[in-house]
């Protein structure tokens, strides 16, 4: 899953990045709501998470703007102030939930878990895909009553795969999701990591579809 943090408190916002990734997403940062407008705009995000007091242009604009274009994207929207009017704004302008600082970090942790589980569809944090159960709450993984141990880039991968389970999922598409915009390896990281996620899965889990990604085996 790949998170977008538009907060111009640097030190917050570098320290949420490092325990969103922490927790195996793939995080990118600015902090200007222009920059942030743009990256949202351009980038293939799963969640943002939107300060309301910015340079360049607040988290109200931003949000509306992203609306407006037909951006549908989880918004959590973050803020110093305290008041109902401030939250109605909010979520007026179309974000999805709201969180005033200071605020825990399990909280913030459990919001984006939420929303990131109702923008899929799903409303269960556990995804069952034939004998392979992924609580993503969790962060556990079963192969029928065997529990089997992940890495947190490990179980990043397979949750990207379990989400679109008997979809093919492209490389690129598993790089953007699992790893930020600033990477700059051997894309082929993707393989070694699935290469590891079939060793201890075991085989037929995942299938390989040449010149296309992979997909996660719904049998």
């Amino acid at each position: 899953m790949r998170l977008l943090i538009v907060e111009d408190e640097k030190r917050l916002a570098l320290s949420l990045a490092a325990g969103l990734r922490a927790e195996g997403f793939a995080v990118d940062v600015v902090h200007d709501g222009l920059e942030g407008l743009h990256q949202a705009g351009e980038g293939a995000y799963d969640l943002v998470v939107l300060d309301i007091m910015l340079p360049g242009m607040n988290g109200y604009r931003v949000c509306g703007a992203l609306r407006a274009a037909g951006n549908d994207v989880p918004i959590l929207m973050l803020t110093a102030k305290d008041g109902e009017y401030d939250e109605a704004e909010g979520l007026d302008t179309g974000a999805d939930d709201y969180l005033t600082k200071p605020f825990s970090y399990v909280v913030l942790l459990a919001r984006v878990r939420a929303l990131l589980r109702r923008g899929g569809g799903s409303a269960s944090p556990v995804l069952r895909v034939g004998a392979l159960t992924v609580d993503t709450a969790g962060r556990r993984v079963r192969v029928g009553e065997e529990e089997v141990a992940l890495t947190t880039k490990e179980f990043a991968v397979l949750e990207e795969l379990a989400t679109r389970a008997g979809e093919v999922v492209s490389k690129s598409e598993v790089l953007e999701h699992v790893w930020d915009f600033a990477y700059e390896g051997d894309p082929n990281i993707v393989e070694v990591y699935v290469s590891a996620l079939r060793r201890k899965l075991g085989p037929g889990v995942i299938t390989t579809v040449r010149g296309a990604g992979y997909r996660l085996e719904r049998r």
